[in-house]
């Protein structure tokens, strides 16, 4: 095991390139959805709100997942969990690219969404096993490779689905998830020295009941009548299920996600702004590819094919990593007090340009770009606030349940998008109204405004809790007296207390 993690063998130097492409598997999975929507609906025969299903489902599955395999690699499971995962992956994608109809492709995207669990598994062996001048780095590009490869993933699978079949790009998947699961074999130590960390599977059930109820209260809301009896009768058992989750989660031992961490303001800032943005990205990221696909003869679309849609998020990844060098580079300099609710601003400043000109197609352009910097600031600002709050032991379930808050997001924000749109769709048609796209950019503004609001006020006025390090020390923290400072190797037994 030394010999893995040491960065004098070729395991040990391989390791953080192959934790990013690991984290580049996932991105392909996200790449695999929204511009295949309207292809998907067409070759399916499903309406596009049924369709858009196939991007939801691998969100909701990746948000069920990803604390229980949060929890899992914290322990000595940690390596068998990655393979375990990616073979599962490869598995989803062979059947989503198996002409056996919607229901077959809706079990693979399923599948797929396991994989969403690999990022806090990548970002925990990171931390762990590569020296603090490289962890630091490797995080933060880990935290972004999902989003940032989205812009390049997108371009690749549509051309592959316009060339060969939508089949085709799955087909592409299960080789990408392939080749990961070779890399992992040789490369990624083993956790056997770590201590097992019990998994508990009712706590696993009802978090992933609770989720899927109110996703579904979300997505069914418009077609099933938002006053329904059924549609209330499963917010309020969603509801119940939350609050007994919330009771058993404070009591055990061994919570599947340790609630009692959002007790530290920084954790909790991390927790809540990733929430918001992730909900407002995928939003935005929905509508302008649908708005890019859709036929130029209701007077708004752009009718262009899958291949211009994905291109026109490359912006966006290049806007992703831009930040996130940027940010390894002042991290140590400028407090993230500052920086967090900037990058939720410029994330408000796309949804503005979206909402008030999408005219031209080079609008969508420079939509994405924006977006990118945005985004991709605040996604590398809050693993590296969640890992440097919490002890090394509890890396990976604290990561997973900030991964699982953004999965959230995510998914709220993909079916926030087809509500919205659906509800300004004409009776009789299958395409939404101009003003659809403005009243959900209106509610982009909203999200992103709560997500500003929310980075200012929650950390308080009092003196940074955390200053993100500048080579992987460990920070500053406010102790047990609200103003008594708690010097650096005092911090980590204040965390355990």
């Amino acid at each position: 095991m030394a010999s893995h993690g040491s960065s004098s063998t070729w395991r040990g130097r391989a390791l953080a390139p192959v934790l990013v492409y690991l984290s580049a598997v996932v991105a392909v999975i996200s790449s695999l959805g929204a511009p295949l929507i309207p292809t998907i609906a067409a070759a399916e025969h499903v309406s596009l709100t049924e369709a858009q299903w196939s991007l939801t489902i691998t969100l909701l599955v990746g948000a069920v997942a990803t604390p229980a395999m949060g929890r899992m690699g914290d322990g000595p499971l940690r390596r068998a969990t990655i393979l375990g995962t990616l073979a599962i992956v490869m598995v989803g994608n062979v059947l989503a690219a198996l002409p056996f109809g919607f229901g077959c492709l809706i079990v693979g995207r399923g599948l797929q969404g396991v994989g969403l669990g690999l990022i806090p598994l990548s970002i925990a062996t990171a931390r762990q096993s590569l020296p603090a001048h490289r962890s630091r780095s490797a995080i933060g590009l880990l935290s972004v490779t999902v989003v940032a490869g989205v812009g390049l993933g997108y371009p690749l699978t549509g051309l592959i689905a316009e060339e060969f079949g939508f089949h085709a790009s799955f087909w592409f998947g299960a080789a990408v998830s392939a080749a990961a699961l070779v890399a992992a074999v040789l490369v990624v130590p083993g956790t056997r020295h770590l201590s097992p960390r019990p998994l508990d599977l009712l706590s696993a059930v009802l978090f992933g009941t609770v989720l899927a109820g109110l996703l579904l209260v979300l997505s069914e809301g418009e077609s099933w009548g938002w006053t329904s009896p059924a549609l209330l009768g499963m917010l309020a058992a969603s509801l119940v299920c939350l609050a007994v989750w919330i009771t058993v989660e404070l009591r055990t031992d061994n919570p599947l996600v340790n609630l009692r961490q959002l007790g530290n303001r920084v954790v909790l800032t991390a927790a809540v702004v990733g929430l918001i943005a992730g909900t407002g990205t995928y939003l935005l990221l929905s509508l302008v590819t649908r708005l890019a696909q859709t036929p130029q003869s209701p007077g708004h679309g752009f009718g262009v094919s899958i291949v211009v849609a994905g291109l026109i998020l490359l912006p966006f990844s290049v806007g992703t990593l831009v930040a996130n060098k940027v940010v390894q580079q002042v991290a140590h300099r400028v407090s993230w007090h500052l920086t967090l609710p900037l990058s939720c601003a410029v994330i408000l400043a796309s949804m503005l340009m979206f909402g008030l000109a999408r005219t031209g197609l080079w609008e969508l352009f420079a939509v994405m770009g924006v977006a990118g910097l945005g985004v991709g600031t605040a996604f590398a600002l809050i693993p590296e606030m969640v890992v440097t709050a919490v002890p090394h032991s509890e890396v990976g379930s604290a990561i997973g349940f900030n991964q699982v808050l953004r999965y959230v997001g995510f998914t709220t924000g993909s079916a926030l998008s087809a509500v919205v749109l659906e509800s300004r769709t004409p009776s009789g048609t299958v395409l939404p109204e101009a003003g659809g796209y403005t009243v959900a950019a209106v509610l982009g503004v909203v999200i992103c405004a709560a997500a500003i609001v929310t980075a200012i006020v929650l950390p308080g006025r009092r003196r940074s809790e955390l200053e993100l390090p500048a080579t992987g020390a460990q920070p500053t923290v406010v102790g047990g007296s609200e103003h008594e400072e708690v010097s650096p190797a005092g911090k980590a037994e204040q965390v355990r207390g």
